[in-house]
């Protein structure tokens, strides 16, 4: 089973080049990095100058285990004590400080682009909150002048496959509800067409009515009349 490497990998390979005189191999191997990149630690040739990180403060390198690999390139150096892992907390999604300022950018073209995107899915694609969303959306926001829309997944702000599966999201919540206006209009209509079909046959029971007692009261004007006559003749 392999060894754990150190809690800060690049950090740990930078302080043990500068204050050691272990190989980039022995370095290499301790903190799972490959080769080159320690080499180029050394030359001062890495895009991202690292603050050193002594692994023997943290306990998981000790001045003796050091010391056996300096006097033996061919020694594997030993973990002293395997770094805690950290568990990241439930909360906003984390965006490094270098790409925070891109943040509106990428809120912009998603309000731009994919309107049927809700506010709580921007916020958990970009690591931001409503009242930003907001602000961007009503052009409230303080640096709005200054702000482009642009895509963020090439601003690194979530991945290709975050965005798509929020679209198809937002996609499938907009079509369902579609499809809920949808019986909720044809419910309306067949009740609109219950109720008409209720007033007709309301009116043609009260026609009838009337009808019904006109009959009546002709036949019965004509009883009289006949009644009348007959009287008449006698």
């Amino acid at each position: 089973m392999a060894q754990p490497t150190p809690l800060m990998p690049h950090a740990t390979a930078s302080w043990l080049v500068d204050n050691t005189a272990l190989s980039f191999e022995q370095i290499a191997e301790f903190c799972g990095l490959h080769i080159l990149e320690v080499q180029a630690m050394a030359d001062d040739l890495a895009s991202s100058k690292y603050t050193g990180r002594d692994p023997v403060h943290s306990g998981e390198l000790n001045h003796n285990e050091i010391e056996k690999g300096q006097a033996d390139p061919n020694y594997k150096l030993k973990m002293q004590r395997a770094p805690v892992d950290v568990s990241r907390t439930k909360g906003p999604r984390y965006t490094p400080v270098s790409k925070r300022q891109d943040k509106p950018d990428g809120i912009a073209w998603i309000i731009r682009n994919h309107p049927e995107i809700s506010d709580a899915q921007i916020g958990k694609l970009i690591g931001t909150t409503r009242n930003t969303i907001n602000a961007i959306r009503e052009r409230s926001h303080w640096n709005i002048a200054n702000i482009q829309p642009k895509d963020p997944v090439t601003l690194g702000l979530c991945s290709q496959r975050e965005l798509d599966a929020a679209v198809a999201k937002a996609a499938k919540r907009a079509a369902a509800g579609g499809e809920a206006e949808i019986a909720v209009a044809e419910s309306r209509d067949e009740r609109a067409v219950l109720i008409e079909e209720l007033r007709a046959e309301r009116d043609a029971s009260a026609k009838a009515a009337v009808e019904a007692a006109q009959e009546a009261e002709a036949e019965a004007w004509l009883l009289a009349k006949r009644a009348a006559e007959a009287n008449a003749d006698d």
